[in-house]
């Protein structure tokens, strides 16, 4: 690099106005104009430099996580959208119709209170079967909460040989026993064969307790980003040894794990719940 190909300093600048002020009034005027256009120029780069740089921090700061949840909520409203469609909504006060002529007439309202956009926002899906139920009504907070230990009333029921063949919690009659793991006292429990397992304990006095088991598989949920968003799929291994793979509608890791959470409601309910899954980079 030569020395005209150097920036020069501020010192040398400045040094630049006192010598300017020693040349002739004729010459001093022009060269004294000449000067502060150039140290406009100066300023107007630093400032232009100190935005872009501004900039790129932000982006790479907050690009990418804001670009992946404008991408979610967009998903999330074409998913409220369908599903009002297939139900025949057409707005707040309206009547359902069907069959439709119009698309659903939504207004302000209807995205402030629906519960139905609330729960797909939350990264929530509607259970392909029922889900337990706690003295006759839903008991979705068994399901929703992984690591409470809910106080149950319980009981198991025997056949004539002793052996445990389901159980009665909090009313409902529909939990089958997996596994009795000591005797009398602690169960492995699941309802009607689907969704997660829980392990009941059966103290001597006082009442039960039910606790969501961990998951005890693992399957790989890959991710790959283009262009700023990230897209992910279930790495699924069947049940001969060839592998599905399964596009997820989620451009988060979150929304991710509940859209795999989902699919295994709906094709493996068995394993609902009991899958843990593992982050893949693809290649």
């Amino acid at each position: 690099m030569s020395k005209s190909d150097i920036p020069l300093g501020i010192d040398e600048l400045t040094h630049f106005a006192e010598r300017i002020a020693r040349l002739p009034p004729a010459d001093a005027e022009w060269v004294d104009a000449l000067l502060a256009e150039v140290l406009r120029a100066r300023r107007h780069e630093t400032d232009l430099l100190a935005m872009q740089a501004a900039s790129r921090h932000a982006a790479n700061e907050h690009g990418e996580n804001l670009n992946d949840q404008l991408a979610q909520v967009a998903l999330d409203t074409a998913e409220w959208l369908r599903t009002l469609w297939d139900v025949g909504y057409m707005g707040a006060g309206s009547f359902r119709s069907a069959p439709r002529s119009a698309f659903p007439s939504i207004d302000l309202d209807d995205v402030r209170k629906s519960s139905l956009f609330a729960r797909i926002r939350q990264g929530k899906h509607v259970l392909p079967f029922p889900p337990p139920t706690r003295n006759g009504l839903p008991w979705h907070d068994v399901l929703d909460h992984t690591e409470t230990t809910h106080q149950v009333a319980a009981e198991i029921v025997r056949d004539e040989d002793g052996l445990a063949l389901a159980a009665i919690i909090e009313g409902c009659a529909e939990w089958n026993v997996v596994e009795e793991t000591l005797g009398n006292r602690q169960f492995i429990v699941q309802h009607e064969g689907k969704g997660p397992r829980y392990r009941l304990f059966l103290p001597d006095s006082g009442g039960a307790e039910l606790r969501r088991e961990p998951p005890a598989l693992a399957c790989p949920l890959r991710q790959q980003e283009r262009g700023g968003f990230h897209s992910h799929w279930l790495h699924w291994q069947r049940d001969d040894g060839s592998t599905l793979e399964v596009p997820l509608r989620a451009a988060t890791w979150e929304r991710a794990v509940a859209e795999a959470e989902h699919w295994l409601a709906t094709h493996h309910p068995e394993v609902y719940g009991q899958v843990r899954f593992v982050r893949q980079d693809a290649c």
